[in-house]
C-alpha cells in the first residue's frame, strides 16, 4: 500500500443484486477500487432487509483483507425535514436500519442527505425537527464499532436545508455537534450549489471554509463527481471526472489539503463498469501527481 493510497483511498459505489460479497467485492476488484460503498436497503423506497449473516462475514473478511474502507448511503427517500409525518416515521426506521446494518458489515459511515423543509414551512422549524428525530439514532451509536452519520449536503434544489458549506453549522448545531456526526462532501453538489471548485484557489476556499464551520476532523469521505452543469445550476447531475464543468485539477487539488488527509473518494460517475474504472484510474493518477 504506497503513502498516497492510505492518504486517500480512491473507489466507487458497487451493485450488491447478488451479494455483498460476491457481487460488491467483485466489481470492486474490476474497477480498481481501493474503497466501496453500498446500498443496505431499496435506495428509492422504505422496504428494508436483514441482509445475509454469511455474506455480511465474508464482506467485512474480504474487506479488511483488501484493506478497503466500506461506506453505506442511506435511501434517498429519507427526509428529516418533511412535513409528512410519515415520511419522517419513515425516515427514522429506514436510517437506524442503515446504520444498524453498517455496523454489521463493519462499515465506516453511513451517508444521508441532508433534505429540506417541505410543504412551505419554515426553515427553522425544520431544522427543529431534523434535531428532534435524528439526536436520538446518534445517541444510539454507543459501539465502538459503529458508523460515523455523514450528512451529504445537496445540490439546493427546492428548499433544501443544506446545500451550501455555512448551512451545515446550523445543521451542526441543531444536533449538538454530537461526537459520531461527520461529512460526506459531494464536489458535483457543493459545485451546483454554488462553491466554484474550478475557480482559482476555490478547493482551498471551500475546504478551510468546511473546517471553519464544522471544525477539524469532520469530513470523512468525499463523492467525487463531476458536474454536467455551471457552478450555482442547483442541478444534481453527474459527470465524469474530467468531462464536466469542475475539469481534473480540482480533483488533485482535493487531494492534497489538509483537510482531506486520511479521507477516502468514491465515484458516482456516468459510464457503467467501464466508465467507473476509467473514472479510478484517472483519479489515481492525479493523486500521484499526473496530468
Amino acid at each position: 500500500m504506497t503513502t498516497n493510497r492510505r492518504r486517500n483511498p480512491i473507489g466507487g459505489h458497487v451493485p450488491v443484486a447478488g451479494g455483498l460479497a460476491a457481487t460488491g467485492i467483485s466489481y470492486a476488484g474490476d474497477i480498481g477500487a481501493e474503497t466501496v460503498q453500498v446500498f443496505v436497503a431499496n435506495p428509492r423506497g422504505w422496504a428494508t432487509t436483514s441482509g445475509s449473516p454469511r455474506q455480511d462475514e465474508e464482506f467485512r473478511e474480504l474487506c479488511k483483507e483488501r484493506g478497503l474502507p466500506a461506506y453505506v448511503h442511506a435511501p434517498y427517500l429519507i427526509n428529516f425535514g418533511s412535513h409528512t409525518e410519515a415520511t419522517a416515521d419513515n425516515s427514522v426506521s429506514s436510517l437506524r436500519h442503515s446504520l444498524r446494518r453498517g455496523r454489521e458489515i463493519g462499515a465506516r459511515g453511513v451517508v444521508v442527505h441532508t433534505g429540506s423543509a417541505t410543504g412551505g414551512r419554515e426553515r427553522e422549524i425544520a431544522l427543529a425537527q431534523v434535531g428532534r428525530l435524528l439526536s436520538p439514532l446518534l445517541d444510539e451509536l454507543t459501539h465502538e464499532d459503529d458508523p460515523w452519520l455523514l450528512l451529504e449536503p445537496t445540490a439546493g434544489q427546492g428548499a433544501s436545508l443544506c446545500s451550501q458549506i455555512q448551512d451545515l453549522g446550523p445543521y451542526f448545531d441543531v444536533l449538538g455537534r454530537h461526537p459520531r456526526l461527520g461529512v460526506c462532501l459531494d464536489t458535483c453538489h457543493i459545485f451546483a450549489a454554488g462553491h466554484d471548485l474550478a475557480a482559482p484557489g476555490g478547493v482551498k476556499r471551500t475546504l478551510d471554509e468546511l473546517e471553519s464551520v464544522t471544525g477539524p476532523g469532520r469530513l470523512k469521505l468525499i463523492h467525487a463527481n463531476d458536474s454536467k452543469d455551471v457552478a450555482g445550476a442547483h442541478k444534481d447531475r453527474h459527470a465524469n471526472i474530467g468531462s464536466g464543468h469542475i475539469g481534473e485539477g480540482p480533483f488533485a487539488d482535493l487531494m492534497t489539503h489538509p483537510a482531506t488527509e486520511g479521507v477516502p473518494l468514491i465515484i458516482e460517475t456516468p459510464g457503467g463498469k467501464e466508465g467507473h474504472a476509467a473514472d479510478v484510474a484517472r483519479l489515481k493518477e492525479l493523486r500521484e501527481g499526473g496530468s
